[in-house]
C-alpha cells in the first residue's frame, strides 16, 4: 500500500469518526413544562403547539412555546425530529404564516439553561432542552 493510499484511508477514518462523535455528543432532547403543569402531551400535541396550530394544553390552559436560539444543536434536533422539517423549511413555514397573519413563531430565548429558567417561572410555557440539563425545576413531557 502506498503512502498516498494510507493517507487517504486515515483521512477518511478521521472524517467518519469526527462525524460519529459530533452526532453522538448531543444527548437526548427533553420537551419540558412547569412542574405544576400536569397535562399529558403526545408528540402530535407538541408539534401542533410549536407550529402555531394549537394554543392550549389539553386542559384548556394557555400553551406558550419558547424556542432555543437559531442554529443551536438542540434546536436543530428538535426541528428535525419533532417538527419533521429542516431549518430552512421552518423559516419558510413561519414566513408564510406571518405574511398571512395566521400566527407568529415561538420566541427565541437562548439555550437550554435560559429555556429551563423561564419555564420554571411560568406554568404556561413549553420548551425543549438538552436532557443533561434536567432537574426538578421543570417536568419532562417527552424525550427523544
Amino acid at each position: 500500500m502506498s503512502f498516498l493510499s494510507i493517507k487517504k484511508v486515515l483521512s477518511t477514518t478521521v472524517v467518519v469518526l469526527a462525524t460519529f462523535f459530533s452526532a453522538t455528543a448531543l444527548s437526548e432532547v427533553a420537551v419540558v413544562v412547569h412542574p405544576s403543569n400536569d397535562n399529558a402531551l403526545t408528540k402530535a400535541d407538541v408539534t401542533r403547539i410549536f407550529l402555531g396550530k394549537k394554543r392550549a394544553y389539553p386542559n384548556g390552559s394557555e400553551a406558550i412555546p419558547v424556542d432555543q436560539t437559531d442554529g443551536s444543536a438542540v434546536r436543530t434536533e428538535f426541528v428535525h425530529t419533532m417538527l419533521k422539517k429542516n431549518d430552512q423549511q421552518l423559516k419558510a413555514y413561519w414566513a408564510q404564516l406571518l405574511f398571512t397573519g395566521k400566527s407568529t413563531p415561538p420566541k427565541d430565548v437562548g439555550g437550554s439553561a435560559e429555556v429551563k429558567a423561564l419555564i420554571a417561572k411560568n406554568p404556561a410555557l413549553i420548551g425543549y432542552i438538552d436532557a443533561n440539563q434536567l432537574d426538578d425545576s421543570v417536568r419532562v413531557v417527552l424525550r427523544f
